[in-house]
């Protein structure tokens, strides 16, 4: 019998925004290892009567090793449930090689980003021709230390679109990265925090005035930040991929009709 771990990206936070893959898994499961307050627990809904369900928020590495191999080798199937899609910030490589040191496979399941929730409750789009065609994922160093090439300053000098995860307990301290690294005083930010939750809260400014207004909302934690001129751009070009000059593989020539 082959053994398997299924990692679930549960999504954002809305539980309607669970792949259908993933609540197919959740459904069928014997055991759930849930992140904590992470993740809705409007989402254990979906799985079935008498599945036993493990909260990992009190748990270390071990104990949450020790819990799915157990399962496993009962021959129960098992979902790890992490926020939003388990391969940004989510610690799930040495889940997989801890897991596979005990013959454990894995299934990865990706989910909906909370990066995508966020920017889909703004109603923008993150790359924008003549604005910014990269976008930027990154955190500032905090317990977890970060590569010195990766400096949040460093990475501003782009200007491109920053997304910028785990980083609102620490605002003033990533505003003046950005700022040291090439953004100016008016370039927009918004905070969202709780994307897609039924309390989510969005906050926008400039690099000048979103400290202040963040503190005022209070927001401290599971918040993302997202800075660029593409949140309230000057001006922008239209795609082409819509120009009706414009030609590819699925839209015929222009003929000329001369």
């Amino acid at each position: 019998m082959e053994k398997k771990v299924i990692i679930v990206g549960a999504g954002p936070g809305d539980p309607e925004l669970i792949t259908i893959k993933g609540k197919k898994a959740l459904e069928s499961a014997d055991v759930v290892v849930y992140a904590g307050s992470l993740v809705n627990e409007e989402l254990l809904k979906y799985c079935k009567d008498g599945v036993e369900i493990y909260n990992s928020a009190s748990m270390n590495l071990s104990e949450i090793i020790n819990t799915i191999v157990e399962a496993v080798n009962s021959g129960k199937k098992v979902v790890r449930l992490h926020t939003g899609d388990p391969s940004i910030y989510g610690a799930i490589k040495e889940q997989i090689d801890e897991l596979s040191k005990r013959g454990i496979d894995v299934e990865i399941i990706p989910g909906v980003s909370s990066l995508f929730a966020a920017t889909a409750s703004l109603k923008v789009e993150l790359t924008l021709p003549d604005v910014s065609q990269t976008v930027i994922i990154t955190r500032p160093e905090g317990r977890t230390p970060k590569p010195e090439k990766e400096k949040i300053r460093d990475l501003a000098r782009h200007k491109a679109t920053m997304v910028i995860f785990l980083g609102v307990s620490m605002i003033d301290k990533v505003v003046k990265e950005l700022l040291s690294g090439g953004y100016e005083e008016n370039t927009p930010v918004a905070v969202v925090y709780h994307a897609s939750w039924s309390d989510e809260k969005i906050v926008r400014g400039t690099l000048k005035d979103i400290s202040e207004k963040v503190k005022r909302e209070g927001i401290k934690k599971t918040a993302l930040i997202i800075v660029g001129e593409v949140l309230n751009p000057k001006y922008y070009s239209y795609s082409k991929l819509y120009d009706e000059k414009f030609e590819h593989g699925f839209r015929g020539k222009i003929r000329n009709k001369e």
